[in-house]
C-alpha cells in the first residue's frame, strides 16, 4: 500500500522536531507555577499563531506549587561517599542541617507497606526496586508505585526520610524526578531519589553491614499560580461544532530541559495539526469536515490540574469531542495503534488502521491507554487512539537532567506526527464517528 499525500508531506517535514527543540531550548524547564511555566504558555500562544492556527487562545489553570531546594545526600558510615540525588515532588523537607540517620532497606512497596508502625523510627529508609526495561512502558508502571504511595507508607512506619532507587532504567548518575503522593499530607517526610549506580553502590555496602547516610532536602511549596491550558483549531467547515482534541503537555519537570517529556509530544501535535491544515489548502478547501483542535495542558507533572480543568471547563460540550489523542511518550517510533472506543467502530479502526502499514504501524485489538491528560474525556465518554511508540529508550532520560534537545530524534518524530496526521484527518473529515467508550470501560474518577 502507497502512503498517503499527508504521510508523504509528514514524511518529508522535521517541524515536529523543530517545535520539540524550540520548546526545550528557549524555554527549559517549566515546573507548574514557574517562571518557565509562563514563558511556555507565551510560547506556546506564539508558536500556534506562527503555524496559522485559529482561535488561539488560553484558559486558565489554577495550580499548585512545588519549588525543589537544596539536595544533597551522602553516605557518611561506614565510609564517606557522596550520591547523587533529588527531591520527589511534594517532598517535605528536613531540617536545615539535614538528617543523619541508619539506612533500612527495602525491597518492594509491599514490604514497605507491612512493617509495624514505628518499626523504622528515627531510621531513613532507601527502597531498592530496579525498573526492568520494556518497549512498552510496563516496566514503569509496575515501579513506578514506590515512588507514589512509598513516602506515605514510609511515614506510617516512623521513618525519619525515605529515598528510593530512581524510576528509570539508565546506569548513571542522573536521579528522575517525579511526584510523591504528599500533595495534600500535612508536614510530609522527606523523600528523595538516588541516581541507579548510587543505589547500587547503597545496596552494596548495605550487604557489609550498617550504614549511616545523612540527607538533606530543602524544598518550598508556594501559594497557588496561574497558568493555562493552550488551545488553538484547524476550523472545520460542515461540521464544525465536532472536534478531533490532540493534545501533549506543555509543563515539564525541573532538572532538565523537558524536550522528550513533553515538548515532544508538544511537537508531535502541533505538527499533525499544522499538516492537516496544510493538505486541506492544497486542495482548495478551507478546512477538514470538523475541527482539529490542539490543547497544550498545564502542570500534568505535579497534579494533572490543566486536565481537570479542561474537562470542567468543557463538561456541556463533551458530547462533540468525537476522538482525544495524546502525545507523552517520547521522541522514538511509534509501533502500533490501538483504539478504545465503540465496539461497532471496529471498522473504521481498521481502515484507519491499514492507512498506517507505510509507516510500519500495526493494529491492536486491545484496549487504548488513554494519556493523563485525556483520561479525564475519555472516562466522559470520548473515544481514545493510541499510537503506541518504542518506549524502550524513554526511561533512560525521562524527568532527569539529561532531557535536552540532543536525546529528540527528527525522523522518529517525524513518522509519529503523520501517524497522528493521518489518524485526525480521517476522523475529522470522514462522515462516521468512532461511538462513544462503554460505560464498563470507563474509570471513575
Amino acid at each position: 500500500m502507497l502512503p498517503s499525500a499527508l504521510i508523504t508531506a509528514a514524511l518529508q517535514s522535521h517541524k515536529a522536531h523543530d517545535i520539540a527543540a524550540s520548546l526545550a531550548d528557549e524555554v527549559g524547564p517549566r515546573l507548574a507555577g514557574s517562571a518557565g511555566d509562563k514563558a511556555a504558555v507565551a510560547w506556546a500562544e506564539r508558536t500556534m499563531r506562527e503555524l496559522g492556527f485559529a482561535n488561539v487562545h488560553t484558559e486558565p489553570v489554577t495550580v499548585p506549587v512545588w519549588r525543589r531546594g537544596v539536595e544533597t545526600a551522602e553516605i557518611t558510615q561506614p565510609s564517606h561517599q557522596p550520591l547523587a540525588v533529588t527531591a520527589l515532588g511534594w517532598s517535605g523537607a528536613t531540617p536545615k542541617d539535614g538528617i543523619t540517620a541508619e539506612v533500612m532497606e527495602v525491597a518492594s512497596l509491599d514490604a514497605l507497606t507491612k512493617l509495624p508502625k514505628d518499626s523504622a523510627k528515627g531510621k531513613i529508609i532507601f527502597a531498592n526496586i530496579v525498573m526492568p526495561r520494556t518497549d512498552d512502558g510496563r516496566g514503569y508502571g509496575a515501579t513506578v508505585g514506590i515512588r507514589m504511595a512509598g513516602p506515605l507508607a514510609a511515614m506510617k512506619a516512623g521513618a525519619a526520610a525515605f529515598v528510593i532507587r530512581s524510576v528509570g532504567t539508565a546506569s548513571d548518575r542522573f536521579p528522575h524526578a517525579g511526584s510523591a503522593m504528599l500533595k495534600d499530607v500535612a508536614a510530609p517526610i522527606a523523600a528523595g531519589a538516588l541516581a541507579t549506580t548510587d543505589a547500587d553502590l547503597l545496596h552494596a555496602t548495605l550487604a557489609r553491614g550498617p550504614v549511616k547516610m545523612k540527607l538533606v532536602l530543602l524544598p518550598e511549596r508556594g501559594k497557588d499560580a496561574q497558568s493555562a491550558n493552550v488551545v488553538g483549531e484547524v476550523m472545520g467547515t460542515t461540521k464544525k461544532d465536532e472536534v478531533v482534541l490532540l493534545g501533549a503537555h506543555l509543563d515539564s519537570w525541573d532538572l532538565g530541559r523537558g524536550a522528550i517529556d513533553d515538548g515532544a509530544g508538544c511537537g508531535i501535535v502541533l505538527e499533525a495539526a499544522r499538516l492537516i491544515a496544510e493538505h486541506v489548502r492544497a486542495a482548495g478547501r478551507a478546512g477538514p469536515a470538523r475541527t482539529v483542535r490542539v490543547v497544550l495542558f498545564a502542570a500534568e507533572e505535579n497534579s494533572v490540574a490543566g486536565a481537570k480543568a479542561y474537562a470542567t471547563a468543557h463538561a456541556a460540550d463533551v458530547a462533540k469531542i468525537v476522538l482525544a489523542m495524546e502525545a507523552d511518550s517520547g521522541t522514538d517510533r511509534a509501533r502500533l495503534v490501538k483504539l478504545l472506543g465503540d465496539p461497532a467502530a471496529a471498522g473504521a479502526f481498521r481502515d484507519i488502521a491499514h492507512a498506517l502499514e507505510p509507516l510500519g504501524i500495526v493494529r491492536d485489538d486491545g484496549d487504548a491507554r488513554p494519556g493523563t491528560d485525556i483520561s479525564p474525556l475519555v472516562n466522559a465518554g470520548v473515544p481514545s487512539i493510541e499510537v503506541r511508540q518504542d518506549a524502550s529508550r524513554y526511561f533512560d532520560v525521562h524527568h532527569t537532567a539529561n532531557d535536552t534537545s540532543d536525546k529528540l530524534d527528527a525522523a522518529s518524530l517525524s513518522q509519529v506526527a503523520a501517524a497522528f496526521a493521518e489518524i485526525a484527518f480521517r476522523v475529522a473529515d470522514g462522515d462516521g464517528d468512532l461511538g462513544r467508550v462503554p460505560e464498563s470501560k470507563r474509570k471513575p474518577e
